[in-house]
């Protein structure tokens, strides 16, 4: 705030000092007007015009760029949003998963493991557990 009130302290100094220099008398004539002024008026009457055409061109494209970042900005928060529902849907799956998932050493209750499946071999030896002697050698 400060600095811009220096720097406009700084080019109305500088605006005065212009003025005080070209203060010689000037004609200026457009088609059937007629304008008699100093030099200093005349400039910076032509400097405000220039500077009013180009806000006049310039406004278009900055309003089409504010409403594009407002539009983008929406769009951020809605997909954050949509972000935040899919994380809590992820984790609301992943409590259902654990609670209806079978622990993998859920045993019998001796602190042994069940096995998941039973071998054909054990099957036809009437062995309940394969561990219990190594397998045959097959030559």
């Amino acid at each position: 705030m400060q600095l811009l009130l220096i720097s406009g302290i700084a080019f109305a100094i500088a605006a005065v000092a212009f003025a005080l220099q070209n203060n010689t008398p000037v004609t200026v004539a457009l088609a059937l007007w007629q304008f008699n002024g100093s030099l200093a008026l005349v400039l910076i009457m032509a400097l405000g015009l220039g500077a009013l055409i180009m806000a006049f061109l310039s406004s278009p494209a900055a309003i089409r760029g504010q409403w594009a970042a407002s539009r983008l900005r929406r769009q951020v928060a809605d997909l954050e949003r949509q972000v935040s529902e899919q994380q809590t849907r992820n984790h609301e799956l992943v409590a259902e998963l654990a609670r209806l998932s079978p622990t993998p050493d859920a045993g019998d209750g001796d602190g042994a493991t069940n096995k998941p499946y039973v071998g054909l071999r054990s099957i036809l030896a009437g062995e309940t557990d394969d561990l219990a002697r190594p397998p045959p050698d097959i030559r």
